[in-house]
């Protein structure tokens, strides 16, 4: 039986225009282990949310065989990487069947079909290469998730660019728009090039969007390894170097991909003002606004600390907290074999493991550490949890600091297996939610906003999209940031005495000696963080301002090269 396509739902006015949505990953439920961080939550709830406001989109990814990995333990507690087969029932196979050219050699392509109502998102294709009818090593290409293999990442992006054009050629589903999120999928542009044979086709067809500033989001490869894989979809050398402006050896991905693009975005406001910083200087790149991250609100809200709120019901919202805490608090228990308290202060730390997200700025200074940690008249409770990198051994060392310097503390717990089942229990569990990246390295950021969606207070440096939504002492609490300009060593011992003092003087108090007056910054972030950290406010803003109005004609008219609109 052939399989066919139509859109499988009514879209609403205004959102008909055809869109493709192109991530290498998705954070849809916990049965569907695609992800790895905050793109794919990111990811995940736009399609919830294009899925409730009826927007005719259709999200492209890949079949991850092994997903990113599991997140286990070794004896002595530390973290292991266990990567296992997943099996997906709730999918429905496809017989569709083409080809993509890697490395001069044909690449078998199936996809699977996640329909709408299996978890009320859009419609979302999932390519595959493991098929019979390919080698090993071609099978491999949807294996992993960021595979730590060049080789095999390069020929992920061309599955998911070139397969993901090619799967919607199949179907005769004809998008209007390609969105890329994230430049992974870069070479889609490269095969749209080659088959428009024009540059303004190409950019009156994409969106791009670009959620990080750091170097490792922001991939460079050597211009002849790509050209030998196939990136470049048989277009010559020259005319690849002429479109890309390419001078050197080096591909910026998303330098790329801002030249090729019609309109592109950044996750924040702040983030618009380091995307000036690191873009301006070059030419020929389209135009950048900023829309900020979201999360979805249907998916990540707690409904009965909404209605305790609605109802002015101060004493219901206190037991509704508690019981989220018990919840938590199990699944503590289980792996780490620490009875907690639900009348006791909560922190939580929770998400992707690098560096700049600085997970260990608590263990800063022992001896303040050990001062609030040990306090038996206003205690605390501290978890930390997340997943870093598999092959990043430098996050994977200060997870296993901090769960070393857990088993000294029965008020302290480090927990695996972060995704979105214990996500949601963390959000729902925690009184503080902590975040502290080093200033402007985080594009946006969103567990904070579905945090808040849970009841819990964030606690952050003013990055990312949190500027956008702190009012100091009123809803959250802003940890004072260092001077720009210092050494991270001297930012961190400023920004973690401050933490510290924050701590000391502000929040612990106030959670013990002024419950009323914390119950109700409870209230004022659960009330803040919507409507405009809803990913449907996000979904909406993205038609209106990406793909609604975008035409050969619009591009052509848009400001020069480099200028950005906020």
């Amino acid at each position: 039986m052939n399989f066919t396509f139509s859109h499988p739902y009514q879209y609403a006015t205004g959102y008909s225009r055809p869109v493709a949505y192109f991530c290498m990953e998705y954070a849809i439920q916990q049965p569907l282990k695609l992800y790895a961080g905050g793109l794919g939550f990111l990811a995940g709830s736009h399609m919830r949310s294009a899925f409730e406001l009826k927007q005719n989109m259709v999200g492209i990814g890949i079949l991850w065989k092994y997903g990113y990995y599991d997140q286990i333990r070794k004896s002595d507690q530390t973290m292991d990487v266990l990567f296992e087969e997943k099996l997906y029932g709730f999918l429905v196979k496809t017989d569709i069947r083409f080809t993509i050219q890697v490395s001069g050699h044909d690449v078998w392509v199936t996809a699977f079909y996640l329909p709408p109502e299996v978890f009320n998102t859009a419609p979302i294709f999932l390519l595959s290469t493991d098929l019979p009818e390919n080698d090993y090593l071609a099978k491999t290409i949807s294996h992993k998730l960021y595979d730590a293999n060049p080789e095999t990442s390069i020929a992920a992006a061309i599955l998911l660019g070139v397969g993901g054009a090619k799967l919607f050629e199949h179907l005769n589903w004809k998008p209007e728009i390609y969105h890329l999120n994230e430049s992974h999928g870069l070479p889609l542009l490269f095969y749209l090039y080659n088959k428009y044979k024009d540059l303004q086709q190409v950019r009156s067809s994409v969106v791009f969007t670009n959620h990080t500033a750091e170097q490792a989001g922001n991939r460079e490869t050597d211009f002849l390894l790509l050209e030998k894989m196939g990136f470049f979809c048989n277009i010559p050398a020259t005319e690849v170097r002429m479109i890309t402006k390419l001078e050197d050896h080096l591909l910026n991905h998303t330098l790329s991909a801002l030249r090729l693009s019609g309109i592109a975005n950044g996750v924040s406001a702040m983030h618009i003002q380091t995307l000036k910083e690191l873009w301006l200087r070059y030419k020929d790149i389209c135009p950048i606004i900023s829309i900020t991250n979201a999360q979805n609100f249907t998916y990540w809200a707690d409904k009965e600390l909404y209605k305790a709120i609605s109802d002015n019901n101060m004493e219901g919202l206190q037991k509704r907290k508690m019981a989220g805490k018990t919840n938590l608090f199990e699944v503590v228990a289980d792996q780490t074999g620490e009875i907690y308290d639900e009348k006791v202060l909560t922190l939580v730390f929770a998400k992707r493991f690098t560096g700049y997200k600085r997970p260990d700025l608590l263990l800063y200074d022992m001896e303040r550490f050990n001062r609030i940690v040990n306090n038996t008249e206003k205690p605390v409770q501290i978890i930390w949890a997340g997943k870093p990198y598999p092959m990043d051994y430098t996050a994977i060392g200060i997870f296993d600091k901090i769960v070393h310097v857990t088993k000294l503390y029965k008020n302290c717990s480090a927990l695996v297996g972060y995704e979105l089942k214990l996500s949601r229990l963390l959000k729902n569990g925690a009184d503080v939610w902590l975040n502290f990246p080093r200033l402007t390295h985080e594009a946006s950021g969103t567990s904070g906003m579905a945090a808040a969606m849970n009841g819990a207070i964030n606690v952050s440096t003013p990055d990312g999209w949190f500027p956008e939504f702190a009012k100091d002492k009123v809803n959250s609490f802003i940890i004072p940031p260092a001077q720009p300009g210092l050494t991270d060593h001297e930012q961190d011992a400023i920004e973690a005495n401050n933490l510290y003092d924050l701590l000391e003087k502000e929040i612990i108090p106030m959670y013990y000696d002024y419950p009323a007056r914390w119950l109700s910054m409870m209230k004022e972030s659960m009330q803040n963080i919507i409507p405009l950290f809803d990913s449907n406010r996000l979904a909406a803003a993205y038609y209106e301002k990406m793909y609604a109005c975008f035409t050969k004609q619009t591009v052509k008219a848009m400001q020069p090269a480099g200028i950005i609109h906020e």
